[in-house]
């Protein structure tokens, strides 16, 4: 792999691997970092996941991504990303975390540290930050969290059959792991701070888990939080007081923050209230000349304004701003996404 590269991109999700190929197809070297494997973000969903989005919506590169069904897997997915990093060539150093960036537009070097603890440097003239955010859960920051019985990520229902299991959260994920788990003759209780599910549920989900809400399948607990873990219980602030419940598995579906801790230290201003980068929208150039960013990380906290069908498309925005032309407008979402 080569030490001086005209880009480094820190991240290989869809939209690092997206920027990677529209710099290599300009003829600019491009090099591409992640702490893990490639799209490490899509092996942390559910197993049986279907995407929002069709398959074309989710292709890069021009690199048609075909499926016999309406809607690829989390398994389709996996496949046609690792065709594309092979189709295009793309130098990906994977389990490889870039550490520390430091230098001046022209002339960064970022630190990694490989998987076997031994570090290099590796000088580039721009730097694209595309981290993500699925390492850095929300956390209730409540005791117990970090009991084995307690994840952030939701796989499959299996594991919790003929288990008692509390789900934390208002959103899809919330809503989707409820339904999951009760498909897997769980006993399920899904706890939330609102009253009711948050406005941006599927729609085709909706009214599904709140069908099994109305018949008692699944319980809830509105209006509550969770204020303690323990081994085999979960302690609840409700209207009505404190409640206890038993608890074999508990689903924190609480979403993950940006991961901004690389830009922060590369000198780049982080809005405290917003977790969004200082960046010029139109190029995502950060207030660190030099230094840009793509993907989720774009967003800030709301991570649902930035999806693989948008993010997909800001390598070209950067590379816009790098060869001195007009950005290209910015492609619309699909009704699903719209709605």
């Amino acid at each position: 792999m080569p030490n001086r590269v005209d880009v480094a991109i820190v991240g290989a999700g869809p939209c690092g691997l997206a920027a990677a190929i529209t710099m290599r197809k300009a003829g600019l070297d491009a090099v591409v970092f992640d702490g893990s494997c490639v799209v490490s973000t899509i092996t942390q969903y559910p197993t049986y996941v279907k995407f929002f989005s069709t398959a074309d919506r989710l292709a890069i590169g021009g690199l048609p991504f075909v499926v016999a069904a309406d809607k690829p897997t989390r398994r389709d997915a996996l496949a046609y990303y690792r065709a594309a990093v092979k189709h295009f060539a793309i130098p990906v150093r994977q389990y490889e975390r870039v550490i520390a960036i430091r230098g001046a537009e022209g002339h960064f070097i970022l630190r990694s540290e490989m998987r076997t603890g031994r570090e290099r440097e590796t000088h580039a003239r721009t730097v694209i930050v595309a981290t993500g955010y699925f390492g850095s859960p929300n956390r209730l920051g409540v005791p117990g969290e970090e009991l084995p019985h307690v994840t952030h990520t939701y796989h499959e229902g299996h594991e919790a059959f003929d288990q008692d299991v509390i789900v934390v959260g208002g959103g899809n994920s919330a809503a989707e792991a409820a339904l999951d788990l009760w498909r897997h003759d769980a006993r399920v209780t899904l706890v939330h701070f609102g009253p009711t599910f948050d406005k941006k549920i599927k729609p085709w989900i909706l009214p599904d888990v709140t069908n099994r809400m109305k018949e008692g399948s699944i319980a809830v607990r509105w209006e509550s939080r969770v204020t303690a873990i323990a081994p085999d219980e979960v302690t609840l602030a409700t209207p009505a007081g404190t409640e206890c419940l038993h608890a074999d598995r508990v689903y924190i579906m609480t979403g993950f923050a940006p991961n901004v801790d690389l830009l922060r230290q590369a000198g780049v201003t982080i809005d405290p209230v917003t977790g969004v980068p200082a960046h010029d929208p139109e190029t995502l150039e950060t207030d660190v000349p030099g230094i840009f960013i793509a993907g989720v990380v774009v967003a800030g906290y709301d991570a649902n304004k930035v999806f693989i069908e948008n993010g997909r498309y800001h390598g070209e925005r950067i590379l816009a701003r790098l060869q001195g032309r007009p950005v290209p407008p910015e492609p619309a979402l699909s009704a699903e996404l719209d709605t």
